[in-house]
């Protein structure tokens, strides 16, 4: 008889899926990561719908993962660290809305642990300014076209993944060596 593993999912938007979606791929009990959009009302939108018509919807990832491995608590301490949670709708040179620093929880929990951790956040100095980051209710997510999937590992080359996504995950790396996979 197999045993089958009680997996969670946590949804966040932090600016480019790219760059959030890279870095939680290689993380202990992170079974899956998924780049897409979320939080608008059009039903299943496309990144021009996100980029030209202001749909609603923001960048980012659903991460499915093992709680017994890595809790959620460390999922939000990733997601702190690893975009500006103090600055709204931008990311560096990504501005609007789409890029928008968003927790959707999918329990009561979830919405309580993600309310003190942003307490937290705030209370501890790591940044100057306060988190702006929304705590929302999680409605649907629509996975975005298949080219936005793992594309740091499939275009690790061009200049948006050398100058963005390198010093990131570089930095990431660093401070969570005891968390990744490998």
């Amino acid at each position: 008889m197999k045993i089958m593993k009680k997996m969670e999912i946590a949804t966040l938007a932090g600016g480019c899926f790219w760059c959030i979606e890279t870095l939680f791929k290689e993380l202990k009990g992170v079974d899956r990561v998924v780049s897409g959009y979320t939080g608008g009302t059009k039903e299943n939108p496309t990144y021009d719908d996100l980029h030209w018509y202001n749909t609603g919807h923001v960048e980012a990832i659903q991460i499915t993962f093992d709680p017994s491995i890595i809790s959620y608590e460390q999922i939000l301490d990733v997601f702190w660290h690893s975009h500006n949670p103090t600055t709204k709708d931008r990311q560096g040179a990504d501005v609007g809305n789409e890029y928008a620093s968003v927790i959707f929880y999918h329990t009561q929990e979830q919405k309580q642990i993600a309310i003190e951790s942003k307490k937290a956040l705030d209370n501890s100095g790591v940044y100057e300014s306060p988190a702006v980051t929304e705590i929302v209710a999680y409605t649907k997510f629509y996975p975005a076209e298949d080219h936005h999937q793992d594309f740091y590992a499939k275009n690790g080359g061009q200049p948006y993944c050398l100058y963005v996504i390198d010093p990131k995950l570089s930095k990431f790396r660093e401070r969570y060596k005891n968390l990744l996979k490998k």
